[in-house]
């Protein structure tokens, strides 16, 4: 539970000042070191020799104080602390030192089994929380979302996206709390890889989200583009951050 309430601590106070310019300012009133900077895909390099991290759909970040990702040859969604560096950045949009990173829960989405879905994946309530790191981008679908937490048993998330023609771009979440139902309110941070949706073609269209609310079903809807081609592994690891779900 300790690592949740960092988090929510950390995300809340962050997320009023959080700007591309502030992260890549190294003011120290911009860029608290207890607070992250970004969230990014670590995306490791010629079996990972080296690795970049991406920002957003089109900037990105070269390392100049480490070589090789912390989490392996995996690609995983990942918060960072880091400051601006003078450094040559290569082909990348900007050098960066990081002060430090924490990789998050990274998913596949799972497989659409229709009727059974609820009996498979759960259907626990959560909420969705509106937040900078609740985002469709490259290529991921992160979500901030909160529920109660007894800390005796491991949650389990799971995203699942529509096999209907008619709505391809709707995805729902489920959460199965393993009746670990009663304890306190905290927050959990997973992302889910979405390359099983259907090519946009380079267009921007509606992703819909469905969840289990406490209060019924609801619905949100992100902005979403396929994920451009990149020169990284495109392996799926799970993180390391939130302990309690999986």
């Amino acid at each position: 539970m300790k690592k949740f309430k960092v988090l929510t601590l950390a995300l809340g106070l962050a997320v009023t000042t959080m700007t591309l310019q502030s992260c890549l300012d190294d003011d120290d009133d911009d860029n608290n070191i207890n607070y992250p900077s970004a969230l990014v895909t670590v995306k490791p390099t010629d079996g990972n020799t080296s690795f970049y991290m991406q920002l957003n759909d089109s900037v990105t970040l070269l390392p100049v104080n480490m070589k090789s990702s912390p989490f392996g040859d995996k690609e995983v969604r990942a918060l960072v602390n880091y400051t601006a560096s003078t450094e040559d950045a290569k082909h990348y949009s900007h050098a960066v030192t990081i002060n430090w990173i924490d990789s998050i829960l990274t998913k596949k989405t799972a497989e659409d089994l229709g009727t059974q879905n609820e009996k498979t994946y759960g259907n626990d309530p959560v909420e969705i929380v509106k937040d900078w790191v609740t985002i469709a981008e490259d290529g991921y679908l992160t979500l901030r979302f909160r529920t109660y937490w007894g800390g005796a048993k491991a949650h389990r998330v799971n995203l699942v996206a529509s096999t209907d023609a008619k709505n391809p771009y709707k995805v729902t979440f489920y959460h199965d709390a393993n009746n670990d139902v009663a304890g306190n309110v905290g927050d959990g941070l997973v992302a889910f890889r979405l390359d099983k949706l259907p090519d946009t073609q380079g267009k921007t269209v509606d992703l819909t989200l469905e969840w289990n609310s406490f209060s019924g079903k609801k619905t949100a809807t992100f902005k979403y583009c396929t994920r451009k081609a990149t020169n990284a592994k495109n392996n799926i690891a799970q993180g390391s951050f939130v302990k309690t779900i999986k």
